[in-house]
Order: structure tokens, then C-alpha cells, then sequence
């Protein structure tokens, strides 16, 4: 059986210059920051790499990030894995927990977050289960 927690965040992207010499300079990298509020309350830190296309509305991105926080009043960290697509305007996004990455309280932790975007605010439904939940 799973816990939900809710709550808003703040997300900061940050460009970061290709590597010299390295990789295909149309792949975007950036910088993840964000800021979680409510029943996950922490940072993420992580890595995002992106494609857009000449058709306007599609592109695709990958990402790494660690959520280092209180997550209903358990402290730890864990790995989000991001994949996310934009076909023409339609948009499909599949947020995982990295199994095996929770550390401290929440080790073991496994789950989905749900990001939704509603007039240029963000919020996450983060739905996860924990080795010792009932």
C-alpha cells in the first residue's frame, strides 16, 4: 500500500556549456534546482539533458536528480529518473524513485512523482511506499 505526499515546488534551470570536444552540441544540458514544499519538504539537485525539433511542440528530455529533505518527517535522500516527451503539444512524463537510492529514513523507498504545471506554477504527487509502512 502506498503514501501519498503533496506539495508545491520552485524549479531553477540553469544552461550549462556543451564539453568541449564531446557529444552532439544540439543536445542541450542544464542544471536542476529545485525547492520542494508541503508533505515532501527538501531540494533537488540534479542533471538534465534535452532535444528539441523543427516540428514546434516536439522535444524530449532525460534527467538525473537527488532529493535530499523530509519526506512526511522522515529525513534521507533519494534518486528521481525523469523521461519526458512532447509529441506536438502533448506531453507524457514518467517520474521514477532510482530503486535502491533512499538513504537514512527513507531507505528502501520506491514510487512515482507526478509533476503538474497549472499557469506557470508547479506541484508533485509523490506516490511511494516504504519498507516499514503498514
Amino acid at each position: 500500500m502506498s503514501t501519498q505526499a503533496k506539495g508545491s515546488f520552485e524549479v531553477t534551470l540553469s544552461p550549462q556549456p556543451p564539453q568541449d570536444g564531446v557529444g552532439d552540441p544540439s543536445v542541450g544540458r542544464m542544471a536542476i534546482h529545485k525547492r520542494f514544499h508541503g508533505d515532501l519538504d527538501g531540494e533537488g539537485n540534479g542533471q538534465m539533458l534535452a532535444v528539441g525539433t523543427a516540428v514546434d511542440g516536439s522535444a524530449g528530455y532525460v534527467a538525473m536528480e537527488r532529493v535530499s529533505g523530509s519526506l512526511h518527517g522522515r529525513r534521507g535522500s533519494f534518486a528521481l529518473q525523469h523521461s519526458g516527451t512532447l509529441n506536438r503539444g502533448a506531453a507524457q512524463l514518467l517520474v521514477t524513485i532510482v530503486p535502491d537510492s533512499g538513504t537514512d529514513a527513507l531507505a528502501g523507498i520506491s514510487g512515482q512523482l507526478q509533476i503538474i504545471i497549472d499557469k506557470g506554477e508547479h506541484a508533485y504527487v509523490l506516490d511511494y511506499t516504504l519498507p516499514d509502512q503498514p
